[in-house]
């Protein structure tokens, strides 16, 4: 038997953060005709705190897949939360994971795994996984360790 996407997510027993507010002037999330594009996300914790720091100088590579997974986090909060449910998510299209780390720092796609693997256990490997970049950032605003945007298709 398939499990949905809420399914699936229900099943993890994760707890999703509040849905950040744009704290700039940007939408959180777009419609264009059958894909949502979610702004770039930070790592916001269940009690409205950010996890802070840099990879390579604050935190080790472990800690930064965690908060990559936490950003994922944040951004399902985001669909649930103006959507009701992951439902509405037929695939993950395009994935843009920003790390913010020293300059010596070469692990960038281990980083972003950690939201790549949530997405993958939410939609399974043929919807939850698409196209994906994973870079270094100098910094990230208020000095979060990853920031990720991504497009996803809806049903």
């Amino acid at each position: 038997m398939n499990l949905s996407a809420q399914e699936a997510f229900l099943k993890l027993e994760l707890i999703l953060p509040p849905a950040p507010k744009p704290l700039g002037i940007y939408k959180p999330f777009l419609v264009e005709g059958k894909y949502l594009y979610l702004s770039g996300h930070g790592p916001v914790q269940p009690d409205q705190s950010l996890i802070i720091g840099r990879i390579g100088v604050d935190m080790d590579p472990e800690a930064g897949k965690l908060a990559a997974r936490q950003v994922g986090l944040t951004m399902l909060s985001t669909i649930v939360t103006n959507f009701g449910s992951l439902d509405v998510v037929k695939r993950v299209i395009k994935v843009l994971g920003m790390v913010n780390c020293s300059a010596d720092f070469e692990r960038h796609p281990f980083i972003i795994n950690g939201c790549s693997e949530l997405f993958a256990s939410v939609w399974g490997q043929e919807n939850g996984i698409g196209v994906r970049s994973a870079v270094g950032m100098g910094s990230l605003p208020d000095n979060i360790p990853v920031e990720v945007e991504a497009v996803f298709e809806l049903f």
